[in-house]
C-alpha cells in the first residue's frame, strides 16, 4: 500500500511539472495568448492603415479636388486664370553677418 501510494504521488508531481513546464504546457499557453494579443493589436493598426488608404484610393479616383490639391502641392502646377506668387523670406540681419 504504502509502494502504491509512493508511486501514485510520483506520478501526480511529475504531471504536474509537465502540465506547468512541460511542451504545450500552461507557461507555453500564456506564451501563446501573449503573442496572439500582440498579433491582433497589430493587425488592427494594418487594418486601420489600409482603411485610411483605401479611402484616399477612392478620393483620388473619384474627387478631382484632391487630385488638383496634390498637384498643387506637390507638383506646384496652377490653375487657368489664376497666378503664381512666390514669397521668399529675407535673410535676417544675424545670418548676414555668420
Amino acid at each position: 500500500m504504502r509502494l502504491l501510494l509512493i508511486v501514485l504521488t510520483l506520478s501526480l508531481v511529475g504531471l504536474q511539472y509537465r502540465l506547468w513546464n512541460g511542451e504545450n504546457g500552461y507557461a507555453e499557453v500564456r506564451r501563446l495568448e501573449v503573442q496572439i494579443a500582440e498579433q491582433q493589436a497589430n493587425n488592427l493598426m494594418l487594418e486601420q492603415r489600409n482603411q485610411m488608404l483605401r479611402q484616399e484610393i477612392t478620393d483620388l479616383r473619384d474627387g478631382l479636388e484632391s487630385i488638383e490639391e496634390r498637384a498643387r502641392n506637390e507638383l506646384g502646377m496652377v490653375g487657368p486664370n489664376e497666378q503664381f506668387f512666390r514669397v521668399i523670406k529675407r535673410p535676417s540681419a544675424d545670418s548676414a553677418h555668420q
